[in-house]
């Protein structure tokens, strides 16, 4: 009875809590997008092993049998479903919060002037939202909206804080709402704020400059690697192969130490593909931690890296086969 004759500022900042508390409580987008990726992978790796225990005989190149090959096309396709959604979304998701975060410091500077002007913090944030600070001014809008439903700056902060969670955002509401709450001139501590934070973006991006050097090192190293096994399994390995076939059809076949082990260049060709899946999830994790310090990006290089090879492994590196 007491909620429906409370006044309608009231009425709107309680049914913003309880928005804000449901929607805590669900799954975030990409939490949702890992588990559906999970889910897919174990179906793929569960056709691995039964390809490779030859109880199901679908193969995605043609004129081969059930056995390793099927299994490990199995395996790298249930591996790309569990780390390419995830990994692209989370990208995605946290490319667009740099790009809030880049307007950052110039909404700090626009508060800050209006508030030489001696207006109270929310009335410099109120003002300084009808600015255009990209993809900042959506949220700054939704801050200034709740300002003036009557919400407390110090809650329209923590909310902002919640909708764009990065280290860096944490770090501004903190300081200026410690500002705000012991009094003085907050307009001198938004500008040092707002100085700080552009320092702060300036060596983000210095360092990734710097770092993507060694990244275009690693996926050079990555194609290198790649290139020498088609040279292998094109020229090197099948002259094994006819050698070794040679040999033990010659007289010297019985000959002790002249026989040929030719028929393990299949498993060292099968060991090549294993090194090339290890060497994609790897060095694409390292890519992205040394770029950006996160391994979400990482797995997007991952999996950039883990089909380009798979691919290259399976449908242009020509088989390797034993008789005849």
């Amino acid at each position: 009875m007491a909620s429906a004759t409370a006044p309608a500022s009231v009425r709107k900042v309680r049914a913003l809590g309880t928005t804000v508390t449901a929607k805590e409580e669900g799954f975030a987008r990409e939490t949702v997008i890992l588990i559906a990726g999970a889910l897919v992978a174990a179906a793929f790796w569960v056709f691995a092993v039964l390809s490779y225990l030859e109880v199901m005989t679908v193969v995605l190149r043609p004129g081969e049998s059930a056995g390793a090959n099927p299994a490990i096309d199995f395996f790298v396709l249930g591996l790309l479903c569990f780390i390419a959604p995830y990994g692209f979304a989370m990208t995605a998701k946290l490319r667009r919060i740099a790009r809030i975060e880049e307007r950052l410091p110039d909404f700090l500077r626009d508060v800050a002037e209006a508030g030489r002007f001696g207006m109270t913090l929310p009335d410099a944030i109120i003002v300084a939202s009808t600015g255009r600070y990209g993809l900042l001014t959506e949220e700054i809008k939704k801050m200034a909206s709740q300002l003036e439903w009557g919400v407390p700056v110090a809650t329209a902060l923590r909310l902002f804080e919640e909708r764009v969670p990065t280290p860096l955002t944490q770090r501004v509401v903190s300081i200026v709402t410690r500002a705000n709450e012991a009094g003085g001139n907050v307009a001198d501590v938004l500008t040092m704020v707002a100085h700080d934070t552009r320092e702060s973006q300036l060596a983000q991006q210095s360092r990734q400059i710097s770092m993507l050097t060694y990244v275009t090192v690693i996926y050079i190293s990555f194609f290198v690697f790649l290139v020498t096994i088609y040279i292998m399994a094109a020229v090197f390995l099948p002259q094994m192969i006819t050698a070794g076939q040679g040999v033990a059809s010659s007289s010297l076949s019985g000959t002790a130490g002249v026989a040929l082990q030719f028929g393990f260049v299949p498993v060292l060709f099968l060991a090549f593909m294993v090194a090339v899946i290890v060497h994609a999830v790897g060095d694409g994790i390292m890519a992205g931690v040394l770029f950006n310090g996160r391994v979400a990006e990482g797995l997007q290089h991952a999996t950039i890296m883990l089909a380009v090879g798979w691919l290259i492994m399976r449908f242009v590196v020509p088989p390797l086969i034993v008789g005849g």
